[in-house]
């Protein structure tokens, strides 16, 4: 109940009684901008909405850069970050995790998949959109790499920053494919039942996760208790 929070908020709010939360919101189904409302909604959204109710907050989203998104938390600009970010060596050294979500990647191709791509191993000498700063864009150039080496034509990247642009380019044959966490694939197959479809499995999943500023103990406290208790109750 918002009404009577059970946790103590943290101390250094860069706004009292409000949770700044940074989140890049072209990402359904985790966040994106209600177009009928022009508020934030989603999985991720509910996720930090119901934890800052804990804390007797309110959260208030503001969307962000996904390349910057670390940066900007880490130069205050928000009390916390919630957006599908994938937990690796690189983003712990510049802030801590609270885990809450495990993800995959996988393609979305067209639909029947003319193409017959796979995984990322069919997708030498195609083109291919990717979200930037992603985890998805690290792997393309990877195996964009691995084609070099063995003699074939590399993958030819057009880097978004926007995820919506990035399927928009699929669904206007720019590209051959997308790639992306598994539900952002999942979610556009549900919305457009027959145009797109899954190339392959889904590979490297990964655990997601709320990013708090290095140092933060108040915060990364709350927030961590205030998760356990909606895991333990059901919400």
């Amino acid at each position: 109940n918002p009404a009577t929070p059970t946790i103590a908020p943290p101390s250094d709010l860069i706004t009292p009684g409000t949770l700044t939360v940074g989140s890049d919101t072209t990402y359904p189904p985790q966040e994106f901008i209600d177009t009928a409302t022009n508020t934030a909604k989603g999985f991720d959204v509910d996720i930090i909405t119901a934890i800052a109710q804990r804390m007797g907050l309110q959260a208030k989203i503001v969307t962000a850069k996904f390349d910057t998104i670390i940066d900007d938390l880490s130069n205050k600009r928000y009390d916390v970050v919630i957006s599908a970010l994938t937990i690796n060596p690189d983003r712990q050294k510049k802030v801590d995790f609270i885990p809450y979500f495990n993800a995959g990647e996988s393609l979305l191709v067209q639909a029947g998949n003319p193409k017959n791509i796979k995984s990322v191993a069919d997708l030498c000498g195609q083109s291919v959109g990717v979200q930037t700063g992603t985890v998805e864009q690290t792997d393309l150039q990877t195996a964009s790499d691995a084609c070099k080496k063995a003699g074939k034509p590399a993958i030819n990247l057009t880097v978004l920053q926007d995820q919506t642009a990035v399927v928009q380019l699929l669904a206007t044959g720019r590209v051959v494919a997308t790639y992306q966490d598994f539900p952002v694939t999942d979610y556009y197959n549900k919305q457009h039942p027959g145009q797109f479809a899954v190339g392959g499995s889904v590979v490297n999943a990964a655990k997601e996760g709320i990013a708090v500023r290095k140092g933060d103990t108040s915060m990364f406290n709350a927030l961590n208790t205030a998760f356990d208790q909606l895991k333990a109750n059901g919400t």
